[in-house]
């Protein structure tokens, strides 16, 4: 009798140590799981506030630019529910301003608030090496897919690095090249505002196949050590990041100009993770295809030690 309740506890202990030792793999399972919260927030944040940027510097093209006489249906026209004003000449600079009221002209953006460009009087944007100065006063801009929004305010340097005009291509010239850079003061949905750094180079060319224009973005910065940057500075979560941009990425007018290829890289450093951005994934987490148009991207994150993949739908 004694022999067995001995067997028995014994049982007993080999049985609790067992759910005991599950039971803490499953608890240190967890704990290393990362949280990859902010890389996702930033990795987003990051596409709202250059589509926003991207919008609007399409747009500041159009008023000091020109059209060429082209329509709304060809790509290069007035911004849509805004109003154009102009000051007179002070100290040889001229003022202009672009006040935004509604949807953009292919409602994907509500957009409200101001646009401020200065250029000398002298300057012809057509030129190569031409410079503008542009501010964001309290634009806010409200991606109508994912009804989130953003409000830019800042001060950017914009310039003409081939020469050219954007409605010129391809009947006059073949590609056009910009520089756009500076600082933006982000405010997010959630009421939080944080300083950014921009250094993008912009290059438009004109696709036969597409029949429609394709913007390619790479970046130019430098800072700590850190190269080909095309933003910096503090996300969200209070963590310094930087995005370094590893393949071109395309933008194809025909995809209503959402990345449709290409790579970036995000460096949080501060709290070892970060990600790679594959551009060009559908609905069902695989490459796109022919002229199949996007609707996510790839995020390989990793934390730690530790990695994953994730696909997000594009803003």
């Amino acid at each position: 009798m004694k022999t067995n309740r001995i067997l028995n506890l014994s049982l007993i202990l080999v049985v609790l140590a067992f759910f005991g030792l599950t039971s803490c793999q499953k608890t240190k399972s967890t704990v290393d799981n990362p949280n990859t919260t902010s890389i996702q927030n930033l990795a987003g944040d990051e596409n709202q506030v250059t589509a926003a940027n991207d919008e609007a510097t399409n747009d500041i093209n159009a008023v000091i630019g020109g059209t060429g006489g082209l329509k709304s249906t060809d790509g290069w026209h007035l911004p849509c529910h805004a109003t154009i004003d102009s000051t007179t000449v002070v100290q040889d600079t001229i003022t202009y301003y672009i006040t935004y009221n509604g949807a953009n002209c292919r409602g994907n953006l509500e957009r409200h608030g101001q646009v401020e460009i200065k250029k000398h009087v002298n300057t012809r944007w057509h030129q190569q090496g031409a410079v503008i100065y542009y501010t964001f006063i309290n634009l806010k801009v409200t991606h109508l897919r994912s009804n989130k929004s953003i409000t830019l305010n800042g001060h950017k340097k914009y310039t003409n690095v081939s020469g050219g005009l954007i409605w010129m291509i391809p009947q006059y010239i073949s590609l056009v090249t910009f520089k756009d850079e500076g600082n933006l003061t982000v405010t997010f949905d959630d009421n939080t505002t944080k300083t950014w750094n921009v250094a993008r180079q912009t290059t438009f060319t004109y696709s036969t196949t597409d029949n429609g224009y394709t913007l390619t973005v790479d970046g130019f910065g430098s800072s700590d050590g850190y190269n080909n940057l095309v933003l910096w500075g503090t996300n969200r979560n209070s963590e310094q990041f930087y995005v370094q941009i590893l393949q071109s990425v395309v933008h194809r007018q025909v995809c209503g100009f959402d990345p449709c290829s290409g790579q970036k890289k995000i460096m949080i450093p501060g709290d070892s993770k970060g990600a790679t951005i594959t551009f060009g994934y559908d609905s069902n987490n695989q490459p796109v295809t022919g002229n199949d148009c996007p609707t996510k991207y790839k995020v390989d994150w990793y934390k730690n030690g530790n990695s994953g993949t994730l696909y997000l739908l594009l803003p």
